[in-house]
């Protein structure tokens, strides 16, 4: 990562630095004043570098790491080369993330692309639009009528900012996203492209067509939420759709209007939610997981990726397949099928039929 040049200068951190965020116990003789300046994998790391060792798949090129420090267990300091500060953790990844946030506060949220401070030539703030102080605006952006941007936030190149919109503070919307019919947090962040408040898929279909129904709400996004790239966020028709505190949610996926989501989920990318669908606090749906309107998934409860909800999920339970179920039942479905195809040649051999036999035809 070193000289790329696209993430400001990371700020040395010295072992001792390195205890104090992580509450790592240094081995053996360590020089608590000897100073690293980047982060990497243990395979390319360096000298002035420090790597972390979670488990024994990467454990094996340890010995042969140039790494000047390691974070890393107990059952892997051994290994590490002669040379290194071994830095002893319960848990070496979230303290290795924790030293790189610190070395790269920037790499966090997006940043102006043009290096604005305050409002760059090229963009279009309506005079009736209220902005707090720091606010940066890049070239291309609009911001409507009436809209209220807090303090110390980031609207990045050619974002639009709809009339009325109110954003909270220190909340960055990247390049290119429109956000319109909204209400934000703070600490908000939406990354490159993403969509936040146009109007949902809603018709009424007949003889004669299909016939638009009107989407009257708006999105509510509350403090400290994360949305991906190209993610976007329908206004909901006669209720609001809201996104709970916390929650993150990937790139590519497609949020439908009126649907509530509770606090701290997480969705991962291409995931779509139909209208008026609610997440309960907590839950997590994997890759690509779909749900159809009005269904209720609870709290705690886990989607495995490609999952199709199509009834309501039980709080705290794990469900995969199509249509969704329990994870166990769907390991057992899985494993028949697998058993039924391995068996399928012998069956052949010894003459059997293999074709799924017909239905009983009813009688009449």
């Amino acid at each position: 990562m070193k000289g790329t040049g696209f993430f400001a200068d990371a700020t040395p951190l010295s072992v001792a630095d390195i205890i104090a965020i992580t509450g790592a116990e240094a081995l053996g003789d360590a020089d608590l004043g000897r100073v690293f300046t980047d982060v990497a994998p243990v395979d390319l790391a360096g000298p002035d570098d420090l790597t972390f060792i979670a488990d024994s798949k990467f454990a094996t090129q340890l010995p042969a790491s140039k790494a000047g420090a390691v974070l890393t267990t107990q059952r892997f300091a051994g290994q590490a080369p002669a040379g290194a500060v071994v830095l002893q953790v319960r848990k070496p990844y979230e303290a290795f993330v924790a030293v790189a946030r610190k070395l790269y506060p920037s790499s966090l949220r997006p940043t102006s692309v043009f290096g604005t401070v305050g409002i760059a030539p090229g963009a279009h703030v309506h005079p009736s639009a209220k902005l707090g102080a720091g606010v940066t605006v890049d070239p291309g952006a609009v911001i409507g009528p009436r809209a209220e941007i807090g303090a110390g936030t980031l609207i990045g190149a050619n974002a639009v900012i709809g009339p009325h919109v109110r954003i909270g503070v220190d909340c960055a919307i990247g390049p290119c996203s429109t956000v319109i019919h909204s209400e934000i947090g703070d600490r908000v962040i939406l990354h490159p492209g993403t969509q936040i408040g146009q109007d949902g898929f809603g018709y009424v279909s007949g003889a004669s067509g299909h016939v638009k129904v009107p989407q009257v709400g708006m999105v509510v996004i509350h403090n400290d939420v994360e949305i991906g790239s190209g993610t976007r966020v329908d206004r909901g028709g006669i209720r609001d759709t809201v996104i709970g505190e916390g929650t993150k949610i990937d790139n590519l996926c497609q949020i439908g209007h009126n649907c509530v989501i509770g606090r701290y989920c997480i969705i991962v990318s291409q995931t779509g939610l139909s209208g008026s669908v609610t997440l309960e606090d907590f839950v997590v749906l994997g890759g690509r997981v779909a749900a159809i309107p009005h269904v209720t998934i609870g709290k705690g409860a886990k989607l495995a990726a490609r999952a199709s909800v199509m009834n309501d999920v039980p709080p705290g339970s794990v469900w995969g397949g199509f249509p969704a179920h329990s994870k166990r039942q769907w390991i057992k479905e899985i494993i028949a099928v697998q058993r039924l195809a391995l068996d399928m040649p012998a069956r052949a051999a010894a003459g059997e039929s293999t074709e799924a036999p017909s239905p009983a035809t009813p009688e009449v």
